[in-house]
């Protein structure tokens, strides 16, 4: 139950579509929802594991993905503040199991709701059902684009585009990720893509140091992502 005003006035900011419900609705998502912290690092649903709750993220961001039985991930989406997991709202209304790992990327403040809730107001709340059919909306084009660039784009190609969105979020030259993390998030392995950033090292477009990449040569590099 969340009774201290600030923090419903905090929730309902984050989760705009909640001021277009009614009051009755509002008062009961929030006297019969959690709120929980959790920290980087915890692993939210396992591969295979029942839906227990749904999470509305306040703040940090949750990483969703798929581990091969080689070991490789490949992140599908993240989930950030104003959002919630399509995949566990999905087997929540279907009964059934978690498909993919879902784990804190920071650390994570979430107002959890109960199962039997989710399902129930999807019956009772339109503001709800709409948006819980926006999240499958939005995240099914994800997912489709994370499938399109597997099947249809160069590897160069995908490691490119992810290091130049990873500078609109931090600008900036300088990316720190290890060639590990750029592996998961791509399906790939630690040593392909240390291959292929040594191929752009060579070709005079980024520099590489430990835990840092610096992106020398934007222009060109742009190009390279919008070709294919």
């Amino acid at each position: 139950m969340i009774t201290d005003p600030t923090q419903r006035g905090r929730i309902l900011d984050t989760f705009p579509f909640l001021r277009a419900a009614s009051a009755d609705f509002r008062d009961t998502l929030l006297d019969s929802g959690t709120l929980m912290r959790l920290p980087a690092g915890h692993l939210i649903c396992q591969d295979g594991s029942e839906c227990a709750a749904l999470p509305l993220v306040l703040s940090g961001i949750g990483r969703v993905y798929k581990l091969g039985e080689n070991g490789r991930e490949i992140t599908l989406y993240r989930v950030e503040p104003g959002q919630s997991c399509v995949v566990t709202a999905s087997c929540i209304l279907s009964g059934r199991p978690f498909p993919a790992i879902a784990e804190c990327e920071t650390q994570v403040e979430a107002l959890v709701v109960r199962p039997s809730e989710v399902r129930q107001w999807m019956g009772t709340s339109t503001p709800w059902r709409e948006y819980v059919f926006g999240l499958i909306a939005g995240r099914l084009q994800e997912v489709f684009g994370v499938l399109d660039a597997v099947l249809f784009q160069r590897l160069d190609q995908r490691l490119v585009a992810l290091l130049l969105g990873m500078r609109k979020a931090a600008p900036g030259r300088d990316i720190r990720m290890t060639h590990q993390a750029l592996a998961a998030e791509l399906g790939s392995s630690r040593e392909v893509i240390s291959r292929v950033l040594k191929g752009l090292e060579g070709q005079g477009l980024l520099r590489i140091t430990r835990g840092h990449i610096e992106l020398l040569d934007i222009p060109e590099l742009e190009r390279r992502a919008r070709e294919g």
